[in-house]
């Protein structure tokens, strides 16, 4: 969330993380690699995007739930891009406040992808009626927890980026770190149970065969096999700046460079991360093919349908200028031929 801070001199240096000159190499390798990771994370929501626009992966709950992750992501990672730390004021307050937003949103987007498969999986419920309610947790309760230090004043230059304050401590673990490392142990919890009444019930069978149950089955213990790393990979992004900000709470005045380092590397890997997570989706991965990839640019970009009147028959695809070109007129005799076009279509309506 935050790097290392101490007190911020505008008169004397650009970069206040080591009371040294701006030119210090240590203050220049910080935010240079700042800046990279963060980069990084953004090129790598960007692309989520893309395939989830390409593919149209927006259909069922799970799938919005993760565009919503991303999109929180995005954000966050722009926060981290920012340049060069800002004096105390207007502009500090907001890249804090930015920062403590889209981080909180990003959790609460994880925190409910698990417990939307937790009511889906354990207690076997229908969560399409849940979905509003989603939305207002995700982005309500993260403006209430980012508004919090804003209101109090406690946003301010906390090194290499704006966040609450050296002045601050009990405040960083209470609105942050408390609550982010108490979540990731739930969900750990959650995907355990998760993972097990997958099994019991894959490997179980009673009473008369139900080819949807069983399928049901069968997809959701492959839709567990991505999900389950998300709590992993906030843990090991979370895991260096944790002990960065404990070495801060009782050395201030004295931040550690090997610390300080890892922290700015690893604490703006979340979209980053997501994306990997995102990439061992098998559907997906399978998808990111020249063919397929073609075609669905081609259906995104060339979205016209020439549907024609057709009689009860075969069915096949043809190009529009060739299915233009047929003649189905009244007097035609062929009734086992239906000829349409729709780009629309997904790859799997077009058996590919």
């Amino acid at each position: 969330m935050d790097s290392q801070n101490v007190v911020y001199d505008k008169n004397n240096t650009r970069c206040p993380l080591f009371l040294t000159n701006s030119d210090d190499y240590k203050c220049v390798l910080i935010l240079t690699v700042k800046r990279v990771t963060a980069a990084f994370s953004l090129i790598s929501c960007f692309f989520m995007l893309c395939v989830i626009w390409l593919f149209r992966k927006y259909n069922s709950l799970a799938q919005k739930m993760i565009l919503c992750l991303t999109i929180a992501a995005f954000f966050d990672s722009i926060a981290y891009v920012m340049g060069d730390v800002h004096p105390d004021g207007v502009i500090c307050n907001f890249q804090a406040w930015w920062l403590t937003y889209f981080d909180w949103c990003s959790l609460a987007w994880v925190c409910l992808i698990t417990l939307n498969l937790y009511l889906n999986l354990v207690k076997e419920m229908k969560t399409d009626r849940f979905e509003v309610l989603y939305h207002l947790m995700a982005w309500g309760v993260p403006f209430v927890m980012s508004c919090l230090p804003l209101f109090r004043d406690y946003y301010g230059p906390a090194g290499a980026w704006c966040w609450i304050t050296d002045d601050h401590v009990a405040w960083r673990f209470g609105i942050w770190y408390i609550p982010l490392f108490t979540l990731i142990f739930l969900m750990i919890l959650c995907y355990v149970r998760i993972i097990y009444v997958a099994k019991e019930r894959v490997l179980s069978w009673s009473g008369t065969f139900n080819p949807e149950r069983e399928w049901r089955k069968v997809s959701l213990a492959e839709e567990i096999k991505p999900l389950k790393w998300y709590p992993s990979v906030y843990l090991l992004v979370s895991l260096f700046p944790l002990i960065n900000r404990i070495h801060n709470a009782f050395n201030p005045l004295q931040p550690v460079f090997s610390l300080t380092l890892l922290h700015v590397i690893s604490a703006p890997l979340h979209g980053l991360a997501n994306a990997f997570v995102f990439g061992l989706d098998k559907d997906t991965w399978g998808q990111l093919n020249f063919t397929s990839m073609q075609l669905a640019i081609h259906s995104r970009l060339c979205d016209r349908t020439l549907i024609k009147e057709y009689r009860t028959g075969a069915v096949r695809y043809m190009p529009p200028a060739e299915a233009s070109s047929l003649d189905l007129g009244d007097d035609d005799d062929d009734d086992t031929t239906v000829l349409f076009y729709s780009p629309a279509m997904t790859l799997k309506e077009r058996g590919s």
